[in-house]
């Protein structure tokens, strides 16, 4: 059985924390900027609100890649992969700052998310995945696996019909990622976790998982769905277990 960290703080912190050369794997869908306009975002859907007319979805969405990327260098062992999901507004800045800790590049995936959403010059319809590797060469397990991944957007609702989260990422993505940079057993770190994608995936894959989210209502959402592998249970008046 695997074993689920769950942290609702700072991922900084969390990651402070961290001994140097303990984790496997880290993959998640950073915060960041998306284009500074009320029609749409990059990150995901029409966007109307006065966060997104600044380039933000999320009031905590203002951290740096120069402010996590050390970190992420730190803690993963020799020989490991990171994947961090970002589109093309930063992706120049994720690659600097990326190579400037010591991450070989090794390529950009395409996530095609297989909707199109309105953007200034051409519609967008993926979104990059850069993939980085600390240390020696480590191919992936199923080195079949195109670098164009194709998998439906298909977001929760509440009640209202409104998203659960904006910018939710599919966990069959998720499980080709993990799938491919890592064996059964090993931990898979996700500093950003929104309600949890990253982590439902490494429990179906049988992999240790530790999340971090600061968002204290997506803490509560991932921590639900992650528990029911993947479904939102709304056990409100239950306790589900403690991690």
């Amino acid at each position: 059985m695997s074993e689920i960290k769950l942290y609702n703080e700072d991922c900084l912190k969390v990651m402070g924390e961290v001994a140097d050369n303990s984790i496997d794997l880290i993959c998640s869908d950073v915060p960041y900027l998306v284009t500074s306009r009320g029609n749409s975002g990059s990150m995901g859907g029409y966007v109307t609100s006065k966060l997104a007319m600044s380039g933000k979805i999320f009031e905590n969405n203002s951290i740096k890649p120069s402010d996590y990327l050390p970190h992420f260098y730190r803690i993963l062992k020799d020989k490991t992969h990171c994947y961090i999901m970002i589109n093309n507004l930063n992706l120049q800045e994720m690659l600097n700052e990326a190579t400037k800790v010591g991450f070989h590049f090794v390529k950009c995936l395409i996530w095609d998310k297989q909707n199109k959403i309105c953007g200034r010059y051409y519609m967008n319809q993926f979104e990059y995945i850069c993939l980085f590797r600390k240390g020696g060469d480590r191919p992936i397990n199923n080195c079949g696996t195109s670098d164009i991944l194709s998998i439906p957007i298909k977001k929760l609702k509440d009640e209202n019909g409104n998203n659960l989260h904006d910018t939710e990422k599919p966990i069959e993505l998720m499980k080709i990622l993990i799938e491919n940079s890592t064996n059964e057993g090993e931990t898979v770190l996700d500093p950003f976790m929104g309600i949890g994608s990253c982590g439902i995936a490494s429990k179906m894959l049988n992999r240790n998982f530790v999340g971090c989210e600061i968002d204290p209502k997506y803490f509560e959402i991932a921590k639900n769905r992650i528990e029911h592998n993947g479904n939102y249970v709304d056990n409100s008046k239950e306790d589900i277990f403690d991690f």
